[in-house]
């Protein structure tokens, strides 16, 4: 006989951890967590530094490939999901960047009611603990740790922000804050030289509560409907099939992947797609797998004409002293992701808030640990962030281990092909800025023979990679195509909700960690029918309001004689 819950939760990734805690902390509800991976205890995943281990280990992450992508001269392109508690918060970069104040109000204009950003960003204040002390803005009292690593210790940090500022744009202090717009520190999950991740900040407190079951090692196969109801799910833990039931709600967490594939395996989706696969349809769903987006980047790399970078760092000696030092003291360069100073900018006069971001590395190595510089060089992963094409994931069998058709139709939209001729033409302009004259050698990569937009469409398809930001592909929305409503509740059944990045009706401009997080703890108010947190009244640099009352408060000042 199937156990009953209140709530099972299949997913224990950055949003399903969120909700692990949430929804236990009252104790008046049971809590199931299902996860296909296991513990997070490695001192891979726990150390910063060693980011690219577990992202390219099969252990911690499903390791998908998109189909051939047309966009991209018919490359695949990798695309690594957590499988491990904390998800890909246990194996992403711990970049936090909370995206743009405009994206969010593009998710309520795309549907999304209640999701704009003056009724996010008290939702994101309450995830995090803000190392630097709380504001307007910022948190200071949630699980998730944010600081900004090691503080910047390398110059090429700073020359890379006095770099973008001397090109003519903002800096801006924190772009978590009122101004994402500009060039600045970069903010990072990390706590005391720890990865931050949701296992550590929302699972681990809450697996001392005895109203949350955690299994780990676990695939689900499916859903089990009791007509137009989700009553709990099927699915297989050390090769025995279980089953486990509901009270009250199923909530699929389990990424832009993994959750249109378990609807899809349980009969809901577009008709078409499951009666290709061999599966019975039961619920007409035809925007399950549609809608997905995703970031990519590339690296602009140039030699360093001093002996800085982490490229000296790179021998085993080398690294055999930066993990003693981590796991004496826990601080050096084992204590930080690398990526300090960031910026983002507008691709072109017009756009009303930037899509295009950089992560700026004193390195000059791939994101995967290979392929690195034989020399000192630095480099600067740039991508643009407001992508117009639109991919899918389909099933493509009734078996749970079978992985679904992932196809992003990257550069498939002509804007987001000029997004990239932007991006190589803004970043060498940065570069070349005074503060880099000490620094900069000649261009690595794409090469300084790489002008036209012929030759740059050419070097983009042949090098652009997944930033590992999929998601939307359940989209949240009103309209026929909404996989989900704005409660997060699958359109057209009961007692079922997606709360992921997969909910997204678009792309924010920046990583998804931190979003996610916050959709999470919203979604978990909604769930337990609490009072939403009163939506913020503040500006952002975009505002309009806020801009004419700039304007006005100059007119008004008497003029200086």
């Amino acid at each position: 006989m199937a156990k009953k819950y209140d709530f099972i939760i299949v997913g224990a990734g950055s949003a399903g951890c969120v909700l692990a805690n949430r929804l236990t902390e009252s104790g008046q509800y049971s809590v199931l967590l299902l996860e296909a991976g296991g513990s997070d205890k490695s001192i891979f995943i726990q150390m910063p530094t060693a980011l690219s281990i577990p992202m390219n280990t099969k252990k911690y992450a499903w390791q998908y490939y998109s189909e051939p992508e047309p966009g991209l001269d018919g490359r695949r392109l990798h695309c690594p999901r957590g499988k491990v508690l904390g998800g890909s918060s246990s194996i992403n970069g711990m970049v936090y960047v909370r995206g743009h104040a405009r994206d969010f109000d593009e998710w309520a204009q795309e549907g999304a009611e209640g999701w704009d950003y003056a009724h996010c960003l008290p939702y994101f204040k309450k995830a995090e603990t803000w190392a630097f002390g709380g504001d307007e803005y910022r948190g200071d009292h949630g699980p998730l740790a944010v600081n900004n690593g090691n503080e910047m210790q390398n110059p090429l940090y700073r020359a890379f922000i006095k770099a973008g500022v001397e090109a003519g744009y903002l800096g801006t202090p924190d772009y978590n804050g009122f101004n994402q717009e500009g060039f600045g520190p970069m903010h990072m999950t990390v706590k005391d030289g720890v990865r931050w991740s949701a296992s550590n900040a929302y699972l681990r407190p809450a697996m001392k509560r005895p109203n949350l079951t955690v299994l780990t090692g676990v695939r689900v196969e499916r859903l089990l409907l009791d007509g137009k109801r989700a009553a709990g799910v099927v699915f297989t833990q050390h090769g025995r099939e279980q089953s486990a039931s509901a009270g009250r709600e199923v909530i699929l967490s389990a990424g832009p992947i993994g959750s249109p594939h378990i609807l899809q395996l349980s009969g809901i989706g577009n008709p078409d797609t499951l009666k290709d696969a061999g599966i019975t349809p039961t619920h007409d769903l035809p925007g399950v797998g549609e809608n997905l987006q995703d970031h990519i980047e590339f690296y602009f790399q140039y030699e360093c004409n001093e002996p800085i970078t982490l490229n000296g760092k790179l021998d085993w000696f080398s690294k055999g002293l930066i993990g003693a030092e981590w796991i004496l003291t826990k601080r050096g360069l084992g204590a930080t992701n690398h990526f300090e100073s960031c910026g983002f900018i507008r691709s072109k006069a017009g756009v009303a808030w930037p899509d295009i971001q950089y992560h700026f590395l004193p390195a000059a190595i791939r994101y995967d640990g290979k392929s690195a510089f034989n020399g000192h060089g630095f480099q600067v992963h740039v991508g643009h962030n407001k992508p117009k094409s639109r991919g899918s994931v389909k099933a493509l069998s009734a078996r749970a281990e079978d992985a679904p058709a992932i196809r992003f139709n990257y550069l498939q939209h002509e804007d987001d092909i000029a997004g990239f001729r932007a991006c190589v033409r803004l970043t060498r302009e940065i570069i070349n800025q005074p503060a880099f004259d000490a620094y900069r050698g000649n261009e690595i990569q794409p090469g300084a023979n790489i002008v036209t937009d012929d030759q740059i469409d050419a070097f983009v398809r042949q090098n652009v990679e997944s930033a590992y930001h999929p998601s939307c592909s359940c989209r949240m929305g009103v309209d026929d195509m909404a996989v989900v409503t704005p409660e997060a509740k699958v359109r057209g059944l009961e007692g079922l909700r997606v709360v992921d990045s997969s909910i997204f009706p678009t792309l924010p401009n920046g990583n998804l960690n931190a979003p996610t997080i916050m959709v999470a703890e919203k979604a978990a108010d909604i769930i337990l029918g609490r009072a939403p947190l009163a939506p913020s009244d503040l500006p952002h640099f975009e505002d309009a309001d806020w801009q004419n009352r700039q304007r006005q408060d100059a007119a008004e000042r008497p003029s200086e004689q």
